[in-house]
């Protein structure tokens, strides 16, 4: 049998890039699995390859935004097959360049709503639907920038610093319950997110720089190390924030500098208001 067969789990974000390779990850062992996105189409396409997966339980989409505490709410009631939940991954995000002197308040409410407060919803609701049925793991997508400063992405920075602490504190709280939290901090990963950064030639090289092992990662190296964490193969470990980026979190962060120039000039990246 499967090591995950009937476990449920949900992903948010689910429908592209490192949120389906996790869902791919508990699909391949066996359970059943609920992917949120806010893109039908894109979730349909993502159920139909998972659905594929010869050892994959039942595959489940919601169609909503994790900005939403009511849409978390009811995906992680449409994910508890027969009463129970087993298993959550929040991982939806935005990014995006901003100078903090520059930053709108808009800008600035909008990526911690997303990437913060949806984990906080995330963890709230699958905390609480894991309680009621004996335990289970919950697993954060954080990122090197909360590890590291990066010049000029000051509020995604700080939104994935958050989620950090929040995991920390959430598997202090949880773990009377029989809940594991834990986070992934992902570095430089082959997404769409990252495809500026990608196909940029000197802040691609300049991410390289900084690591030990040095490649960019590809979304199954998230999703393995995802699976590990939420799987029995890690019943004693909580409260971790695992980086998961070739070493880059062992030196500096990276020189998004040419960005900044070519979106918001040479003033606001000197400091020259």
């Amino acid at each position: 049998m499967a090591v995950l067969a009937n476990q449920n789990a949900i992903v948010t974000g689910g429908g592209s890039g490192i949120g389906l390779a996790c869902a791919r990850a508990f699909a391949a062992d066996g359970a059943n699995v609920t992917i949120m996105g806010r893109t039908e189409e894109k979730l349909a396409a993502a159920a139909e390859a998972l659905s594929a997966i010869e050892s994959a339980g039942t595959i489940q989409t919601f169609a909503g935004s994790v900005s939403s505490e009511e849409d978390v709410a009811a995906a992680v009631e449409k994910a508890a097959l027969g009463g129970s939940l087993d298993i959550a991954v929040a991982n939806a995000g935005v990014g995006g360049l901003s100078p903090i002197m520059i930053t709108e308040s808009e800008n600035w409410d909008e990526i911690m709503q997303t990437n913060l407060n949806g984990s906080f919803y995330t963890i709230k609701y699958a905390g609480q639907a894991m309680a009621k049925s004996g335990g289970g793991a919950i697993c954060a997508i954080s990122s090197i920038a909360g590890v590291r400063t990066h010049r000029f992405m000051g509020p995604y920075c700080v939104s994935k610093a958050g989620i950090d602490m929040l995991v920390r504190n959430s598997a202090d709280e949880l773990g009377v319950a029989n809940i594991r939290v834990n986070s992934v901090c992902p570095g430089l990963v082959e997404t769409e997110l990252a495809s500026g950064l990608l196909s940029t030639e000197e802040v691609y090289n300049d991410y390289i720089d900084c690591m030990p092992i040095s490649r960019h990662g590809k979304v199954e190296d998230i999703g393995h190390a995802v699976r590990f964490l939420c799987g029995p193969e890690s019943s004693w470990i909580t409260g971790v924030v695992m980086s998961v980026d070739g070493g880059h979190h062992l030196r500096r962060g990276p020189n998004v500098e040419p960005f900044s120039r070519m979106l918001f000039g040479d003033d606001v990246t000197d400091g020259k208001l």
